[in-house]
């Protein structure tokens, strides 16, 4: 039966562990999970009654920023009073967070009714796990009534589930090489992924012009007639104040940093900031306060000039979104803070370009500092670890998935390296190591994986 409401034998737990059991998830077994076509999505689109051409949309791709792009997109929507829908992957604790109206989750018993009542399509059609996630939320949000809905690519572009959709605006963050094995092992190669995503006559923003994609992106334009625009070109964000922001503390006894930040046109010098704003275009407050969080603010910026219009936006709704994201649509594993003494912070990137402004960082804090570290076993790990100092302290782990690279192998490696650390076969045994082996003074910083990172928020 099509999308029918029915009762099921499974509870919510139930229902998860059966969609994880019966279905091919990547973040479990990597590589077998990705469907290099779009059979699956198109066929699920068919039986659903093509769900997603009953609101509009807005296709996010990128190898890092594309998570917090889409989260703050939504957010400023929200703020417009726009109802709003967002689908983001991976989750962080709860499967539900891919799938968001207005910062709610889809409700458990949405979940379980899908399942059950589509359980001849999903035994029949098999699709992997990112394929029928999909299809779930675009199923849910035209139930719900939603008038414009972020949508976060998976893997690549071209043939990721979520590329059925016409937006009405495609943004490409950046390029980066990632999942080599499957999108290829240059720039060009995965560049000429994610450009999949941009369609006939739709806008596209291209968050940073490397002289490497640069070329394909304008080609790709040319050829379906879309207005290209690289952000960095038009646009630039700063932190004008020193430091890593304040630490404040917040209702209900939440930790977090917040910094001030000011988008200028580009090629303004920011030599004047300390005397006058001459040039900028927008300055207000974030609590995403990792320095990568610039580059995703100026492809904001830029996306939010294309779409202001015909949305209604105004600059109040860009500032406020930013302001209040964490609020409006659950974002977390952004330069999280997870106490104040001793100040400990995670971040989600796990890829050399998602780490190497996030170390940085870290050591501009000028404090003692331990590394609570776990990689999936698909990453290029030896490109990665050069960017850790090697007076670091760390803590070697693997989060409970199957891809998990060994500790013991990733202690190994780091050796090479010079960072030297001990090995825990989960990670809260390494955190709690950690904790208590730091000061009140001290900097604990948990990372690597995302999914490492979910095991301890």
């Amino acid at each position: 039966m099509r999308g029918v409401t029915g009762t099921s034998n499974m509870n919510y737990n139930e229902t998860i562990a059966f969609l994880y059991d019966s279905l091919p998830v990547y973040h479990r077994v990597g590589k077998a999970a990705y469907k290099a076509n779009l059979e699956n999505a198109v066929a699920l689109d068919e039986y659903f009654g093509h769900p997603h051409r009953k609101f509009k949309t807005i296709h996010v791709a990128g190898t890092n920023g594309k998570g917090s792009v889409s989260h703050m997109l939504a957010s400023i929507l929200q703020e417009a009073g726009i109802k709003t829908a967002l689908y983001t992957s991976p989750h962080i604790k709860d499967f539900r967070e891919r799938i968001k109206v207005n910062g709610e989750m889809i409700t458990e018993e949405a979940v379980v009714d899908f399942v059950a009542g589509n359980m001849e399509i999903i035994t029949t059609l098999k699709p992997s796990f990112f394929e029928l996630t999909v299809a779930m939320a675009f199923d849910w949000f035209a139930r719900c009534g939603v008038e414009i809905a972020v949508i976060e690519t998976g893997l690549g572009g071209r043939l990721d589930s979520t590329n059925i959709i016409i937006p009405e605006l495609s943004i490409i963050t950046n390029i980066g090489l990632e999942h080599t094995n499957l999108l290829g092992d240059t720039l060009e190669k995965i560049a000429f992924e994610k450009a999949g995503i941009i369609k006939d006559n739709v806008p596209v923003v291209i968050g940073e012009s490397h002289q490497a994609t640069a070329p394909l992106f304008l080609s790709r334009a040319r050829t379906t007639g879309s207005d290209i625009m690289f952000a960095d070109r038009h646009y630039v964000a700063l932190w004008p104040d020193e430091g890593n922001g304040e630490l404040s503390v917040e209702k209900e006894g939440i930790t977090s940093i917040r910094r001030k930040y000011i988008i200028r046109k580009s090629g303004t010098s920011p030599v004047s900031l300390k005397k006058d704003d001459t040039g900028t275009v927008f300055s207000g407050e974030t609590t995403l306060c990792g320095d990568y969080q610039l580059k995703n603010l100026s492809i904001l910026a830029m996306s939010f000039d294309v779409l202001k219009v015909n949305l209604g936006l105004t600059d109040d709704n860009f500032v406020d979104g930013v302001a209040n994201v964490i609020k409006n649509t659950g974002l977390m594993a952004r330069w999280q803070v997870l106490s104040a003494r001793p100040l400990t912070i995670c971040d989600a990137g796990h890829n050399y370009h998602g780490l190497v402004d996030t170390i940085r960082q870290l050591h501009s804090f000028g404090k003692k500092t331990s590394y609570v570290l776990g990689f999936s076993g698909d990453k290029d790990v030896k490109s990665i670890l050069p960017l850790f100092p090697v007076d670091g302290h760390y803590y070697f782990t693997r989060a409970g998935i199957e891809r998990a690279l060994d500790p013991g192998e990733l202690a190994d490696m780091a050796e090479g390296f010079g960072l030297r650390g001990n090995v825990y076969m989960s990670v809260s045994e390494a955190f709690n190591a950690a904790r208590c082996d730091a000061g009140d003074d001290d900097l604990i910083f948990v990372g690597g994986s995302i999914f490492v990172v979910a095991e301890i928020i």
